[in-house]
């Protein structure tokens, strides 16, 4: 129960994306059921929740599991919010761990059949919900974290980022570069590559955010890709001065 956590507050982005991530084993039997997991595995079920940390300071996003098939994020972003619950924030911290939950359950990309990643920028969708919960919130920054295959898009381990209109994305993906040394893909101006990726439409409306990606088979974990996306989002909270 929320109660259980006292430093915890949740809401929900949507009742629509509902699912039993338990069901797909290949992320569940590598989970550390902590009590915090449990509960946010237990939230899943209603839609997709959303998690906040500290009350103080800049308000950051880290977001996971706009695919559901890419797993090591969705693990390392379960992992991150039960290390910080007991740390004293200098900023406050939002969570989605799980955006679609339906999705992560059938370890499958999309959510009834739509490229959430596509999709920010069209009014319903579960992207755009997430959107629109981001502004309502007042949100600062946003990074979104995923994983590639080999010899899919980008296949290699990379932080995206844009220049225009707001130039902190890119100073944001710099900063990750030096420190875990992820490569920049950068373009001058969001949403310029694709339509609807939740990092370009957050750019373009005046929200500085980032998309990070680690390297592993879709649908699974593979080595060392859990570990360096916990690298990347431990990275983006240092940018701030964790």
């Amino acid at each position: 129960m929320l109660e259980d956590f006292d430093n915890v507050e949740m809401s929900y982005v949507t009742f629509l994306s509902k699912g039993y991530v338990s069901r797909n084993k290949h992320i569940f039997d590598e989970m550390e059921l902590t009590p915090l997991t449990k509960f946010v595995l237990q939230s899943c079920v209603y839609g997709t929740p959303i998690f906040k940390l500290g009350n103080s300071g800049k308000k950051l996003l880290i977001l996971s599991g706009i695919h559901g098939n890419e797993l090591p994020p969705q693990k390392a972003c379960l992992t991150l919010f039960n290390e910080l619950i007991e740390v004293d924030l200098n900023n406050t911290v939002y969570f989605i761990p799980i955006a679609s939950p339906k999705s992560t359950m059938n370890n499958e990309r999309t959510f009834n059949s739509v490229d959430l990643n596509r999709a920010a920028h069209m009014a319903n969708s579960l992207s755009n919900k997430i959107i629109n919960v981001i502004e309502e919130l007042k949100i600062d920054f946003v990074a979104d974290f995923h994983s590639t295959a080999y010899n899919s898009n980008p296949g290699f381990e990379a932080v995206f980022s844009s220049k225009n209109p707001s130039p902190e994305s890119f100073l944001m993906a710099n900063y990750i570069s030096d420190e875990v040394g992820s490569e920049i893909i950068s373009f001058d101006v969001a949403g310029s590559q694709y339509k609807g990726a939740v990092e370009d439409v957050c750019n373009l409306r005046g929200i500085p955010a980032i998309t990070c990606e680690v390297v592993s088979p879709f649908a699974s974990i593979g080595k060392g890709s859990f570990e360096k996306s916990l690298e990347q989002m431990k990275s983006f909270l240092a940018y701030f001065g964790f």
